[in-house]
């Protein structure tokens, strides 16, 4: 149980950085760029299943924000705290 509770916190972690990345992913160093791939064939399945089901938050004229990165953050969150 332990385990599965850092393997979560490790997820949190990465999304943040992937998050932060995705617009540079080009630009990265060969050795980030594999732990890139790595967690971009993690998180890349899983964001584009919940597009389906969430549409980006409308916050202004032309303006949206994708709310599946926070969903998958409240998912991830909730886990740690009922495991």
């Amino acid at each position: 149980m332990y385990t599965i509770k850092i393997l979560i916190e490790i997820l949190i972690i990465a999304l943040f950085f992937y998050s932060k990345l995705l617009p540079y992913k080009d630009k990265l160093h060969h050795q980030f760029k594999s732990y890139f791939d790595f967690f971009n064939s993690i998180f890349s399945p899983i964001l584009n299943f919940l597009k389906t089901f969430v549409k980006p938050a409308q916050v202004g004229v032309g303006l949206a924000v994708d709310m599946t990165q926070i969903i998958l953050l409240f998912i991830f969150l909730m886990l740690l705290k009922f495991l």
